[in-house]
């Protein structure tokens, strides 16, 4: 494939969106394509994100804007099971107009992504993170960020958006497999996108 390759991008916030766009350019490189990113929905949470999807496929089917080469859909567990909240996304989207496509779900939330690989953390903000609680609540959302942004204030940086300032630092430099290994549905996000682009190149 000469073209560069279009990716559409729904996610929940620009906590999502920082971390995941560098992230899936990282993935395309490694598989050899240019890549062309743009994200129609990265603001509201989880209702908004599924509305706009909603309403952009139903502008596709109309003709009012063109098909992307992958669609990707990024919204956090929250705390439900990741394999329900996988199957409640993907029935929301029309194979039809994308047959490529991956779902990013962090169980439970982006934040636990972003310090999954305990030694890049620690490499590109300057100190390690706090070790993943088990627990999952109506808390936990801000648990994480909370985690996040001491851990950038502690080794000397303002946290001004709210801990996300590494995001294209950190997706760029974990070591996909350390953090798949603590994160199982980052590694499924990964082996989702990787096996899309594969069928792409032979389509």
């Amino acid at each position: 494939m000469s073209r560069a390759l279009r990716i559409d991008l729904f996610c929940e916030d620009r906590g999502h969106e920082d971390f995941l766009s560098p992230l899936v350019r990282r993935v395309c490189k490694r598989e050899g394509l240019v890549t062309r990113i743009e994200v129609p929905s990265a603001r509201g949470g989880r209702g908004r994100v599924l509305e706009e999807l909603d309403t952009y496929q139903l502008l596709i089917r109309k003709g009012g804007r063109p098909s992307p080469d992958l669609l990707i859909v990024a919204i956090d567990a929250n705390c439900s099971s990741y394999a329900r909240k996988v199957s409640e996304i993907r029935q929301r989207i029309d194979v039809a107009l994308f047959p490529y496509h991956a779902i990013a779900c962090p169980d439970p939330h982006i934040e636990r992504w972003y310090m999954a690989d305990v030694e890049s953390f620690q490499q590109v903000v300057g100190v390690a993170p706090p070790v993943a609680d088990a627990r999952c609540d109506k808390e936990t959302r801000n648990v994480l960020k909370r985690a996040l942004v001491e851990s950038v204030r502690a080794a000397g940086h303002p946290a001004i958006l709210g801990g996300i300032e590494f995001a294209a630092e950190l997706a760029l430099a974990i070591d996909l497999f350390r953090a798949g290994r603590a994160e199982p549905a980052l590694k499924h996000f990964i082996e989702e996108v990787e096996n899309a682009l594969r069928q792409l190149k032979t389509a």
